[in-house]
């Protein structure tokens, strides 16, 4: 069993999966294309998926299970995960007689508890889709889930309603410590600007630090996309000022923006200027001009095609290190750091949610990091009681 890209004659790409005989999976391959085309989810969401249910098929096999009904098992399969080596968790069928998984004190892991997780919420969405479609007895629900109620959970999630309610939760999880992502200092971004030898990566360092984008975001950008003028009437916009419209498209690139609803960002003229710089820059190559996206390879890759998300966070990478950066500075960091700064300059939590394109206010609070004088100058403002008497 193994993950398989799969690009249809519209240009379309989604990932499946194939047997030992390489051929497609027909369950696996309708619940990747339901989630890819169905549910308008990225391609990068079924590559996951199809690792997920290969793993998963797999273990099945190698161990002489049903997949239909192998959830009652589904422990045995997190501890396979967990401890079993790439030679035996791999494409390649393992050795006779060595495709077993010895545990106990001093075993090392071979997977960490959030690699586990991710895996299991792709085998847990592929074996719903099964039993929705009969692919999978109903009894499988009752094995991957258990019913319970809103008893054990804190008053803020409850909300107001006062009567119980139920749902249900996982059967099989895994405790994995929640990280808090860390947000790119000022001086990080000034760092990575110094570094830049291109007009274009000065472009891509000020468009995810200065608006906030995706590098997916990024990479998708067309030129129609860049409204750069004060008054963009003349192209149907009735959005004012110099701006960017984040657009969902099935892009060649791979790109994706993750949100179903196109946005519009305000763009400074820090972003305006480096488009400008970027543009002259890019006519002075003869394979330039030709694509109608904004971000395109100028010296490696493939000249003049449209840079992908992946050339965005090496380009991160090569810029961080070129620059003297202590740390790994990523391109998501950028984004943290756009919204933190935009928090520390007095944005509130809606402003903030509509710029990065968030649904839910709940889902841009990570991404706000406040500055150490802000959370000063907050007690500072408190008054002191000794100052009344």
């Amino acid at each position: 069993m193994k993950a398989f890209p799969v690009k249809l004659p519209s240009g379309d790409r989604y990932w499946t999966v194939l047997d030992d005989q390489m051929a497609v999976v027909p369950e696996a391959d309708a619940f990747l294309r339901h989630a890819r085309f169905g549910q308008a989810q990225a391609e990068l969401t079924t590559k996951t998926y199809a690792g997920a249910v290969a793993l998963y098929l797999r273990w099945c096999a190698r161990t002489g299970r049903a997949w239909t009904t192998a959830a009652a098992d589904l422990s045995l399969f997190m501890t396979w995960l967990r401890y079993a080596s790439a030679e035996l968790t791999g494409v390649a069928a393992p050795a006779v007689g060595s495709a077993m998984v010895m545990t106990g004190p001093g075993m090392k892991r071979q997977r960490g508890e959030a690699r586990i997780e991710n895996i299991l919420v792709g085998v847990r969405t592929f074996l719903r889709h099964a039993v929705n479609t009969g692919s999978a007895p109903s009894t499988v629900l009752a094995q991957l889930y258990e019913l319970a109620d809103d008893r054990d959970l804190p008053l803020e999630a409850k909300g107001e309603r006062e009567r119980m309610a139920y749902r249900l939760r996982a059967q099989h999880r895994v405790s994995v410590p929640r990280a808090r992502r860390d947000r790119a200092a000022d001086e990080e971004v000034l760092a990575l600007l110094k570094a830049c030898r291109l007009s274009r990566d000065r472009f891509i360092v000020l468009l995810l630090a200065r608006a906030g984008l995706r590098r997916g975001e990024a990479a998708g950008l067309r030129r129609e996309d860049m409204h750069f003028m004060p008054d963009s009437s003349p192209l149907g916009c009735k959005v004012s000022g110099s701006h960017v419209h984040v657009v969902r498209r099935a892009n060649a690139n791979g790109a994706w923006a993750k949100s179903v609803r196109e946005r519009w960002v305000p763009a400074d003229w820090l972003v305006v200027q480096a488009y400008d710089q970027y543009v002259l820059e890019r006519l002075s190559f003869p394979h330039g001009e030709h694509s109608d996206f904004v971000l395109v390879n100028l010296l490696r890759g493939q000249l003049g095609a449209p840079m992908s998300p992946n050339a965005v966070t090496e380009l991160i990478e090569r810029l961080g290190q070129r620059g003297g950066v202590d740390r790994a500075v990523t391109a998501h960091m950028l984004r943290h750091g756009f919204a933190s700064n935009v928090g520390d300059s007095g944005g509130t939590v809606d402003e903030i949610a509509r710029l990065l394109g968030h649904s839910q206010l709940s889902s841009s609070e990570p991404y706000l990091h406040p500055a150490q004088s802000r959370i000063c100058e907050a007690v500072e403002r408190v008054p002191s009681p000794v100052g009344d008497r």
